[in-house]
């Protein structure tokens, strides 16, 4: 009962220590499977993508190589025959020759595929090689074309004198490339085994690891199994062992898996293997076949040589061009052979990296490869045919005669001609076939990268959707199980229902004349089974939807589980879940309350140990307590209530389930009866039949079989129904015994709450505000899951931003480590941040210049494009795309390994922003923490070894001289700060530098604005400054390959200067040995003052050195990237340069003019350093070579103090021999006093154990106390012998730190022995005194404290012994509360196994229960089937009397004929009932099979029962004989400890008498020792002030350690900051990758606007020159028609000058004369009009006459003055009037009104008086003078003409009806107004003349504008 409350916690807590295990390593297993997949996947790639591309190349290589020796051999031949033999031996040579240009090749080509990991470098390497490759094949191009073109010459010219001197050229040349190509092919074989190599050396790594990690697992699940079994016990942890045993298995089951692909992968690199070997074969054998062909056409071509002189000797010219003509062939014969030769080994080479292509493409190459060799043998047949041909000819020329001989030749000649054009024709046809497959090889080697490339970015994704997956398959496995049952079950039905439908088509073709009444029964029928369909899918889509719920509920509960980490009760929660939620809330409450009250129990266990030690006074309280537990048990019975209420939910449940189920069976019995009734319909249908005689046999034989039919289809929805029904039971059945597990559960529950009714006080409102907490935090983690979601959508949006940033967080996190490493005491951090910033700001400028020296390359190449043609921009864009692509695929990777980096550089950066502050104030405390932990732990782990006393004090010595060198070297680490301190002058210099920075600048911007303002002269002159500017920067690059080399020089030097330093470190240490006696003892003045001087110098020339170094290789990096950069500038600078360039330059000009200053004064400082350290490591061997003389001397020393000493421990020894009487009478009496004492106190303490553990502490501790001061000074008895143990392995722990700190400052220690050889007398004299005092103090000090150790030793053996016993008593109380524990959970197994037993029997009862429904289904079944029978022989003995009746009949009718249709008939019907039967058979057989399958299972479940129940009783006996063996061992350990009682009863009461004897020596020896404890105690107080001083000694020596401590660590983060700044190098340059990819995306898409623009203008202008064209021709036709019009008014002015004339001579013969009738209309009009008016008229008749206004005005004066006389001696005294057109003589309007017929005429003469408008002008002038002056000018008199003449004629096609009213007007007034007394023909008319609109052109428009808005209009 007791131990039950602690052993759940402590299970609870195991637990959760293992779950938190188990998720660690499964992170780390899919931590592993990832690195594995990324690691496979990137060799996969870079091995596919490399070999393709070497393949392809060397593949192109060896067929151009081919090519060029045999037109290298075609062309010897054609210049001597003589010369074809030499190819073969060459060849021979080459082949000879080759392995051994291969052994001095390959040696340094392939040293980068020996390491495990590609490297950046092994892909630049790679390229570089393809690009050499591609190179070559490109040359080797050139020379094939250029040989062709040399055979092609030959040919046509027929020319056979060649030069010898370039046929042995090309000789050679093929011996080279043959060696190249042996050389690349070996270099190839070599590469793909060291990659295999590296493979299998990685799959054997993964293997390895992966079975270690399998064997921790598999260990890791035995002790969880192990775990589970030792806590079987409580019933609460019931479902931990089946969580835990899912996830081993789950765990088993991944393991399986990466087996299972482990040993997949190891078969694929085994098949790659033998396919690699199959293929080298064939490789092989190919060339062994091309090695004979070209013997054998070397071969043909001797014979061909030989014919041919025979020829030419008889037919000259004509048998040259044959043998010519002979030659082109073989060559070409030759050609395509190799060419097929070079594909069948492009298909071999290509073959290994396809292993992954798709299996049709591999089909078609060996369809390829196998036509190839096809035409390949053919052409080997034909030529052996014509070797034949060759061997006969030769015969017939030696027998036959001369004339025979030529005849024959001819003839012969003439074949070949016709066999050479007939090849020739076929190698064409090969060539063109050979092509055609070469670019379906190159497109589908395409197809293959990219298929590779996206296979392997579609296996990653898998990779990831796999993992998600596998989730989700494990949980819908058991969904698709369920589903599966149900889909075989349907799809039985399917198929039985198909072979039915089958059937009844076949029978329904027969039976047409049943037809109508048979199809209302079956729409019945079919009513009744869609009916009877939708229940059964009623009840499954129920069945789903229920358990669509319960794994929702599921789903949430692992969910809330899985957030809320709170172990077992959401387990519990999670098991049953899937019933109802609303129950699991409430039992998890109150699993919540009990694992409160398990907790409360245990503080509760705990107090009351503690009070029961303390004080027997609280049982008070504890009845008081009882009390409230009392009340609280009203309270669990309240609980108890409404877990009763809980089980009558359930039953409540668990009945509605039972409704449910007799609702389905009450449905199921009414579709059974509403069967049985058709059932009915159908007999009574039979019945009707049997009455209907008249009927036929063959509608009865299809009513028998419709009804058979029928029945089965009835008897198959009953199976269905009753599969329905059985699913439904186990469902029930299933939830019944969830119900049943969770009640045993509860009544578990409830006997845990009477147990703990004790312990419930406190807990009511913790449990209550518990259930708040959890229903709120329940609720606030919905909500923060749904925020966690939308959070990581954001996130997922902002990863692209967060890569961005992550370049920011690496400069942050570098200045953050910065300032870290500066943060130490004493040190001034600033000045490391102020260069660091200056660094990042130099970095961004060079980053700016960078982007601006792109912009210039960007604006000369679009200069350059722009002058290019289209054709060439868009073959520059595609080589550029493929290039960027290459690039891209290489750096994604850096970026994407990039950005892992930065993902945990940004967890760091988190971790160090927190703890930055902290680290700040405490980072040397926490040092220091850290050794004290490690000293301390050193020390705990070494308490085991013995050392005698001499061994303790030299340690002691040991420890004092590492304290004194601490000292020194802390004291010279203060100097090194103080000289850090000195570095802040710096900063001065970088404001100088600064200030340099914005001056420049300035300077920038002047040179800028300058530059903007030149002009072509200003060009000129830049050009010549950048010239120079580029002879500059090659002296710059000179100067800075110099300096790296001196840098690399001074890192030796350093190097080498360190390696000196260590090996006189280890001299050091020798030395340091030797002189440990003497080092403790020499005055520290004297060498400290050495040591700082030391440290200082070493310090500070490190600490340049270090500086110096990373700023040189910083600035290096720097200056080598920028003048990459730009290093290709100078060359093409002479183009043409821009303003941004020159300003550049002179940047780069400046910094690197300031960068070589820096460098020289850094190498100044440098050299002067290692001046410094030479001469320093000279003094230090001076000193060496002094200190071991002082060393010698110091070693006779020593012996000598080593003789005295001798004899000083002779006399001490019998000195001590005589005080070790009294001393041992002294410690009897003592220790028989404290003996007394302690059986005292153990007597009280087993009375009253509580009050003596106080007491029992007190005396351990001063036990302890005494012990620890007897072992820091002697060690003369044994029993301080486990003490001394203790310290001396403790003082090995602090001397070895101490060494190990030493040794990491040993380089400051060379000026020891300076010290002590100024000191070695004194030391003597020191030495001698202090050794005489300690042998004094410690002879005394030994002989006190081995008395009190021997009083003591006793008293605490006492107190052991008590302590034991009552330890044994509290264990035995312990042991009986453990033994009823055990007893109560045995009770509690025997009350499960009682439970399990009754289920059983309910399994069995419900088992017997199906078994008897089987038997009544099985009796229903068979009643069913006598009933058919029954019927069946009811309606054969129908069918047979019709039959017979039938037979009599047709006896009648028919005779012999209608027996034999009888006998027919009857015969077909016997076999179709054989039919029936034999169905029936087989639908029985199946039901008997189901019920037999169903029957096993049952056994099956019965059987497993069985097994729980021989376990759980195994288990209980098992429990039980552990019981029985723990009471056993309980009471033999009782028999024992009894035993040891009496025995040290028996010992006390010897030690009485002894004490009673002893006491009387005792008091004597008293006084006498009194005397001498007195002495004692002042030596004792002597030496105890000693030690504080010594004490005092060890703080500060430790305090220095600490110090240097500090400064190793400030050391360390310098390194660390070194390394960080090589980091954000890196950094820098990825990033300036990344912005030349921009860039290069950035030129790329201006290039195409660029393109696309061009393309519009260049449609533009094509439009505009269509349409100027068009112009063209509009403007010739216009100026044809402007010459015709010419003409026109040329004529036209000839009339007019004729007319002119006329009317000049008709104004000579009519001057003076007037017109009468015009002066009498003008006169009566006078009059007529009133006296107002008449001065107008006056006017008019003035106007007329041709009279000023002036003369008018007088005239009318002198009118009013004189009257009518004054008017007519002015109008007679007038001029006389001019002639005028007749005019009518009356007027047109009535004369009654004002306006009379004079003012009509008045208008009239003014109308026609106004001036008229301006001449027109024609669009032609407007056209062709494109500056043509505005509209509103006049532009002279012949335009207007010859516009007026136009003007007309356009009129008058325009409108017909305006006809022009004088076409002979002469037009004297020009194109101003007419005068205004002219005569009325002298007047323009021009109303009838157009006028046209002019068009407006601006002078600053364009032609091609004009043009356009001409095109537009």
């Amino acid at each position: 009962m007791h131990l039950s409350g602690p052993v759940c916690p402590l299970c609870l807590l195991q637990y959760d220590r293992l779950k938190k295990r188990h998720a660690e390593v499964e992170e780390k297993l899919e931590a592993s499977e990832i690195q594995i997949k990324q690691q496979s996947a990137e060799y996969r790639t870079l091995l596919q993508q490399k070999e393709v591309e070497i393949s392809h190349l060397k593949a192109r290589q060896s067929g151009l190589q081919e090519e060029v020796q045999k037109l290298q051999q075609s062309a010897q031949s054609a210049s001597s025959s003589p010369a074809v033999l030499p190819v073969t031996t060459a060849s021979l040579t080459t082949t000879s020759s080759s392995p051994s240009t291969f052994l001095t090749r390959s040696a340094g080509s392939h040293h980068g595929f020996h390491s495990d990991e590609v490297d950046i470098s092994d892909v630049l390497w790679s390229q570089q090689e393809i690009n050499r490759l591609s190179t070559e094949v490109m040359r080797l191009e050139a020379e094939v074309s250029h040989w062709r073109r040399i055979s092609q010459a030959s040919t046509t010219t027929g020319s056979s004198n060649g030069d010898q001197g370039e046929i042995l050229k090309l000789q050679r040349t093929i011996k080279e490339l043959r060696d190249e190509m042996s050389r690349e092919v070996d270099e190839h074989q070599h590469e793909l085994a060291a990659l295999q190599d590296a493979q299998r050396q990685k799959l054997a790594e993964i293997t390895r690891r992966h079975r270690e990690e399998l064997a921790e697992y598999e260990e890791r699940i035995e002790e969880l199994e192990e775990h589970i079994h030792s806590g079987v016990s409580s019933p609460s942890d019931a479902s931990k062992p089946l969580e835990l045993q899912k996830n081993i298995q789950s765990l088993q089951e991944a393991a399986e898996q990466r087996e299972k692909q482990l040993a997949e992968l190891s078969a694929s690199l085994e098949d790659a293997r033998k396919k690699q070997a199959s293929l080298q074969l064939e490789r092989n054998e190919a060339q062994e076949e091309n090695a004979g062909l070209l013997q054998n056409y070397s071969r043909l071509q001797a014979s061909v040589a030989e014919l041919q002189t025979r020829v030419q000797e008889q037919e000259g010219k004509a048998l040259q061009k044959t043998q010519f003509e002979h030659e082109i062939q073989t060559l070409r014969n030759n050609l395509a052979a190799a060419e097929k030769e070079m594909e069948r080994l492009k298909n071999c080479s290509e073959a290994k990296p396809k292993e992954e292509v798709e299996h049709a493409d591999i089909l078609e190459l060996n369809t390829i490869i196998g036509t190839l060799r096809q035409e390949k043998e053919v052409l080997e047949q034909e030529k052996l045919g014509l070797q034949e041909r060759l061997k006969l000819a030769e015969e017939q020329t030696v027998t036959s005669n001369a004339s025979l001989m030529e005849s024959g030749e001819v003839e012969t000649l003439e074949d070949l001609k016709v066999e050479l054009e007939r090849r020739e024709k076929v190698l064409r046809a090969t060539e063109e076939e050979r092509e055609t497959l070469m670019s379906e090889l190159e497109e589908l080697d395409r197809q293959n990268q990219e298929a590779t490339q996206h296979l392997i970015t579609a296996k990653e994704q898998l990779s990831g959707q796999l993992k998600e997956a596998e989730a989700e398959l494990i949980r819908t496995t058991a969904e698709l199980n369920t589903t599966k049952d149900q889909k075989r079950a349907l799809e039985q039905e399917l198929e039985t229902q198909k072979e039915k439908m089958s059937q009844s088509a076949f029978t329904l073709n027969d039976l047409h004349m049943g037809k109508q009444q048979l199809e209302q029964t079956v729409k019945e029928l079919k009513d009744t089974l869609g009916r009877a369909h939708e229940k059964g899918r009623e009840a499954r889509r129920e069945v789903a939807e229920l358990k669509k719920t319960l794994q929702e509920r599921e789903e949430q509960l692992a969910a809330a589980k899985a957030e809320m980490d709170q172990g077992e009760e959401r387990e519990a929660e999670v098991q049953r879940a899937e019933e109802m939620a609303g129950k699991e809330r409430e039992l998890s409450d109150l699993r919540r309350e009990i694992d409160e009250m398990r907790s409360s129990y245990e503080k509760g266990m705990s107090e009351e140990c503690e009070m029961k030690m303390e004080n027997r006074r609280l049982k008070e309280e504890h009845e008081k307590g009882l009390r409230k537990v009392e009340e609280l048990s009203k309270q669990l019975k309240e609980n108890k209530a409404a877990l009763k209420r809980m089980e009558r939910e359930k039953d409540t449940r668990i009945e509605a389930l039972k409704i449910e189920k007799n609702q389905l069976e009450g449905e199921l019995s009414q579709a059974e009866r509403a069967l049985s009734d058709q059932v009915k319909q159908y007999k009574q249908t039979i019945e009707e039949l049997t009455r209907a005689r008249s009927m036929d046999a063959s509608t009865l034989q299809t009513e028998h079989e419709s009804a058979i039919k029928l029945n089965q289809d009835k008897d198959l929805e009953i199976a269905k129904l009753r599969r329905d029904i059985e699913q439904l039971t186990s469902d029930h059945r299933d939830t019944n015994e969830m119900l049943s597990i969770t009640v045993a559960g509860q009544k578990q529950l409830t006997d845990l709450l009477q147990e703990k009714d004790v312990f419930v006080e406190t807990l009511k409102q913790n449990a209550a505000d518990l259930q708040r907490e959890m229903e709120n935090s329940i609720s606030i983690m919905t909500k923060e899951e749904e925020i966690l979601k939308q959070a990581l959508e954001e996130k997922d949006k902002q990863l692209g931003g967060m890569k961005e940033e992550n370049s920011h967080l690496k400069e942050e996190i570098d200045r953050l480590k910065d300032q870290q490493s500066r943060s130490q005491p004493l040190a001034e951090p600033k000045t490391l941040e102020i260069i660091t910033e200056l660094e990042t700001e130099i970095t961004q400028l060079k980053s700016s210049r960078n982007g601006l020296e792109e912009e210039l390359r960007s604006l000369k190449r679009t200069s350059e494009e722009q002058q290019a043609s289209l054709q060439a921009q868009q073959s520059e864009l595609e080589l550029a795309h493929t290039r960027h692509q290459q690039t891209t695929l290489n750096y994604d990777r850096l970026i994407h390994a990039k950005d892992e980096e930065i993902t945990r550089l940004q967890q760091s950066v988190d971790l160090l922003n927190e703890s930055q502050g902290h680290l700040r104030a405490l980072h040397g405390e926490v040092i220091l923490q850290e050794d004290k932990t490690r000293s301390l732990s050193q020390e705990n782990d070494n308490e085991k070894h013995d050392l005698s006393k001499v061994e303790i004090e030299k340690l002691v010595r040991g420890i004092k001289e590492k304290e004194t060198e601490i000292s020194q070297l802390n004291e010279k680490n203060l100097s090194l700060t103080r000289q850090l301190d000195q570095l802040v002058v710096s900063r001065d210099e970088v404001g100088k530098l600064s200030q340099m920075i914005r001056q420049k600048d300035l300077e920038i911007q002047a040179l800028h604005a300058q530059v903007s303002m030149g002009h072509s002269q200003d060009v000129l002159y830049l050009q010549q400054q950048l010239q120079a500017l580029a002879v500059e920067r090659e002296q710059m690059l000179a100067v800075l390959n110099e300096k790296t080399r001196e840098n690399s020089q001074l890192r030796s030097d350093y190097h080498r200067l360190m390696d000196i330093m260590a090996g006189k470190e280890a001299a050091l240490v020798k030395l340091q040995q030797e002189n440990q006696r003497l080092s403790h003892m020499s005055d520290s003045s004297g060498s400290q003052e050495m040591f700082k001087e030391t440290i200082q110098n070493l310090s500070r020339i490190i600490r340049e050195k270090d500086i110096e170094i990373d700023a040189l290789t910083q600035k290096c990096q720097t200056l080598v990237t920028v003048l990459q950069s730009t290093g290709g500038e100078p060359g093409a600078a002479s183009g043409g340069v821009s303003s941004n360039q020159f300003e550049e330059l002179l940047q780069e000009r400046d910094t690197l003019k300031q960068q070589v200053k820096k460098m020289e004064e850094w190498k100044q400082q440098v050299i002067t350093t290692v001046k410094n350290m030479q001469h320093e490591s000279a003094q230090l061997h001076e000193e060496l070579i002094k200190l071991q003389s002082q060393v010698s001397a110091d070693s006779d020393c020593s012996s000598k103090l080593s003789v005295d000493y001798a004899r000083l421990i002779h006399n001490y020894e019998q000195k001590e021999k005589r005080l070790g009487g009294l001393s041992l009478e002294l410690a009897q009496v003592q220790q028989t006093i404290s003996q007394l004492s302690t059986t005292k106190d153990v007597l009280l303490g087993k009375l009253d154990s509580v009050a003596q553990t106080p007491e029992v502490m007190d005396t351990q501790s001063s036990g302890l106390s005494l012990n620890v001061e007897a072992q820091s000074q002697h060690n003369a008895f044994p029993a301080n012998n486990n003490n001394l143990q203790r310290e001396t392995e403790a003082l090995q722990a602090q001397l070895a730190e101490k060494e190990n700190l030493i040794r990491t400052l040993q380089e400051n220690n060379h000026r020891l022995s300076n010290a002590a050889s100024t000191s070695e007398g004194e030391q003597r004299s020191q030495a001698e005194e202090v050794r005489q005092v300690r042998e004094r103090l410690e002879s005394l000090q030994r002989s006190v404290r081995e008395k009190d150790l021997l009083i003591k030793t006793k008293g605490d053996q006492l107190t052991q012994v008590s302590e034991a016993l009552r330890n044994r008593e509290n264990d035995y109380e312990v042991l009986k509360q453990a033994v009823t524990n055990l007893k109560e959970r045995a009770l509690i197994l025997e009350m499960d196994s009682k439970k399990l037993k009754e289920e059983n029997e309910q399994v069995v009862a419900r088992s017997r229960e199906k078994e008897s429904e089987f038997r009544a289904l099985q009796e229903t079944n068979m009643q069913v089937s006598l009933l058919l029978r029954e019927k069946e022989f009811e309606l054969s003995a129908i069918s047979e009397k019709a039959a017979t009746v039938e037979r009599m009949l047709k006896d009648k009718e028919l005779g012999k004929s209608g027996e034999l249709n009888q006998l027919l008939n009857e015969l077909k019907s016997m076999q179709e009932k054989a039919v029936m039967f034999q169905q029936e058979r087989d639908q029985m057989m199946m039901a008997l099979k189901q019920k037999q399958m169903e029957t096993t299972a049952l056994q099956s479940e019965l059987q497993h029962t069985r097994d729980k129940e021989q376990r759980l009783n195994l288990e209980l006996e098992r429990l039980r004989n552990h019981l029985l063996e723990i009471e056993d061992s309980y009471t033999r350990e009782a028999l024992a400890a009894e035993d040891r009682e009496t025995e040290l009863r028996r010992r006390v009461v010897q030690l009485d008498d002894k004490l009673a004897t002893s006491s009387n020596a005792v008091e004597n020896a008293s006084q006498q020792a009194s005397m001498q404890v007195e002495s004692l105690q002042e030596q004792l107080s002597n030496a105890v002030k000693q030690r504080d001083d010594t004490l005092a000694q060890l703080r500060t020596s430790q305090e220095q350690v600490r110090q240097y401590a500090v400064s190793l660590s400030n050391l360390q983060m310098v390194l660390e900051q070194f390394q960080q700044e090589e980091k954000a190098m890196y950094s820098a340059e990825l990033e300036k990758h990344k912005k030349e990819k921009d860039e290069w995306r950035r030129k790329a898409l201006l290039l195409e606007d660029q393109a696309s623009a061009l393309q519009i203008n260049l449609d533009e202008a094509t439009a505009a020159l269509d349409s100027a064209s068009r112009l063209t021709d509009q403007i010739d036709q216009k100026e044809e028609q402007i010459e015709e019009l010419k003409k026109q008014v040329d004529v036209r002015q000839e009339m007019l000058e004729e007319a002119q004339k006329k009317l000049m001579n008709l104004l000579n013969s009519t001057e003076g004369k007037i017109d009468k009738v015009l002066m009498r209309n003008l006169f009566l009009g006078y009059f007529h009009t009133p006296k107002t008016k008449r001065a107008d008229v006056l006017r008019l008749m003035g106007s007329v006459l041709g009279l000023n206004r002036e003369q008018v005005d007088q005239m009318l004066e002198d009118d009013g003055r004189h009257g009518v006389t004054g008017w007519v001696s002015s109008l007679l005294g007038g001029r006389g009037a001019q002639s005028v057109p007749n005019t009518p003589q009356r007027p047109t309007s009535g004369q009654g009104l004002n306006s009379s017929f004079s003012e009509m005429f008045v208008k009239f003469l003014e109308v026609e008086s106004t001036p008229s408008l301006p001449a027109p002008r024609l669009p032609v002038h407007d056209i062709k003078p494109l500056s043509a002056p505005p509209p509103g000018r006049t532009s002279g008199s012949s335009l207007d003409t010859t516009g007026a003449a136009s003007g007309i004629r356009r009129s008058g096609e325009s409108n017909p009806f305006l006809a022009p009213r004088s076409a002979a007007v002469p037009l004297v007034a020009g194109s101003g107004s007419a005068g205004s007394g002219g005569h009325l023909l002298m007047k323009p008319i021009t109303d009838a003349l157009p006028t046209f609109t002019p068009v407006p052109v601006s002078a600053e428009a364009s032609a091609g504008a004009v043009l356009k808005d001409l095109l537009k209009q």
